[in-house]
């Protein structure tokens, strides 16, 4: 099997009397189209993400995405599933905001959108403004986080924020209110926090939208070893649980008596 496949994002429609082609369509759009089909290949951390190769066709327009086949034949099975299912909420995030995104362009322009793959059995989804690829509103609820990690941006001239790295889902973008970052004397970068924020979680899945996250306050965050008080909390077991059990039989209590 080849190791490269390709997804095809075909679009019809027109601009004005024209029919649209490669010669009518937009850079913008161009753009618009590659970072979705990045999103729909890849929606997770895409630092360590094969090479994507482009090119665009005739036929009206096709967007031609080359990538590994793994992840070709992967995609291949979640379009199968949404052109049968009609839904996008079992998606993750990045994904169903890249379908909605098409679902809007198509709205908007009356292109009509069919995304299959190289692959021999293709399956195939069809985007045009009859369709609602949106996800369900009630499965997105409001919800607060502490994020802890180490801050590795702030500010920003319209709309500020604080970037902050955590171990458990990376790097995140914190809408932060440019009064706060006037106000704060000392320099944040690099160092460690704890950062309250409000945003949307998924109901059933606990996944976190990102892009809605909102600060509340800065929380002083300095983790550290204390032997002294491990130790107390060493000494207060054995006083109040070891101290009152035979060794010997509590071992077989948890391991249970077996009769030769």
């Amino acid at each position: 099997m080849d190791k490269i496949g390709f997804i095809e994002i075909r679009i019809s429609g027109s601009k004005g009397n024209l029919d649209l082609t490669p010669d009518n369509y937009d850079i913008r759009e161009i753009i618009s189209i590659l970072e979705n089909a990045e999103n729909l290949l890849y929606p997770s951390d895409k630092r360590d993400r094969p090479t994507i190769s482009y090119k665009i066709e005739e036929g009206s327009v096709k967007h031609i995405l080359k990538t590994s086949i793994q992840y070709i034949i992967g995609f291949n099975a979640i379009i199968g599933q949404v052109n049968q299912v009609q839904n996008i909420d079992f998606l993750d995030l990045n994904s169903a905001k890249a379908f909605e995104n098409i679902q809007d362009i198509a709205t908007k322009r009356n292109y009509v959108f069919s995304i299959k793959t190289s692959l021999e059995q293709t399956n195939e989804v069809r985007i045009d403004r009859t369709t609602r690829y949106y996800r369900t509103e009630a499965i997105w609820a409001d919800a607060e986080f502490y994020f802890y990690g180490k801050v590795t941006n702030a500010g920003g001239k319209d709309k500020a924020n604080i970037h902050i790295y955590t171990e458990e889902i990376g790097t995140v973008r914190i809408q932060t209110p440019i009064s706060f970052l006037e106000k704060y004397d000392e320099n944040m970068l690099y160092k460690t926090f704890g950062i309250r924020a409000t945003g949307k979680q998924h109901s059933e899945t606990g996944e976190i939208d990102t892009s809605t996250l909102k600060f509340i306050e800065l929380v002083d965050y300095q983790p550290k070893y204390d032997e002294k008080y491990l130790k107390s909390l060493r000494d207060k077991a054995k006083k109040s649980w070891l101290g009152t059990i035979n060794p010997d039989n509590w071992l077989n209590n948890i391991r249970g008596r077996y009769d030769a």
